[in-house]
């Protein structure tokens, strides 16, 4: 009888592990724009988080954008700042720029705080859920997306990410 149960156990764990590693499959693929694909990244008007005035992405028409929503608690997040502010310096004169986008539920005083203190220098904008929602639903941060002189979104960022794959993926849009 023991032994039954035991043989009974294994399956069920087994079971569960395929699931799990399904679930990632599934996940991992949504995530992940295929090449060639694209998306019309969606207009947006928000409020800087600095001087409070509106900020229209229609103002960054024609650059490559990396548009990346995070949260001043996010430790991640937080982590990727000095690497995103390297990749705008590096490309900005060549028509990139990256524009985060907080999702902060505190106000933009927190968030202009950070700015200051780590020195940004690309927009920073307080979010909306519409901004979210628009975006195809924000389920974790940080979340960024490449955006291609065109206006469409040429890849998404689920997570961390490397500079050196910002940086080769950057490349190749912007030329």
């Amino acid at each position: 009888m023991k032994y039954l149960k035991n043989k009974k156990y294994l399956k069920n764990k087994s079971m569960r592990k395929i699931g799990l590693i399904l679930f990632g499959l599934v996940v991992l693929v949504m995530s992940v724009t295929v090449a060639g694909a694209s998306t019309r990244m969606p207009p947006f008007t928000l409020s800087s988080a600095v001087s409070g005035q509106t900020v229209s992405s229609a103002a960054f028409k024609g650059k490559v954008l990396l548009i990346t929503f995070f949260a001043t608690w996010c430790p991640p997040c937080r982590h990727e700042i000095p690497n995103l502010i390297q990749l705008n310096r590096k490309f900005g004169p060549q028509g990139f720029s990256v524009i985060a986008l907080s999702v902060d539920q505190g106000g933009p005083g927190i968030v202009a705080k950070l700015v200051k203190q780590e020195n940004i220098n690309y927009p920073v904008l307080m979010s909306e859920r519409s901004t979210t929602r628009d975006f195809g639903g924000i389920v974790g941060i940080p979340t960024s997306f490449l955006v291609n002189r065109a206006g469409n979104v040429v890849k998404r960022y689920p997570g961390y990410t490397s500079m050196a794959l910002l940086e080769k993926d950057i490349l190749s849009v912007l030329r």
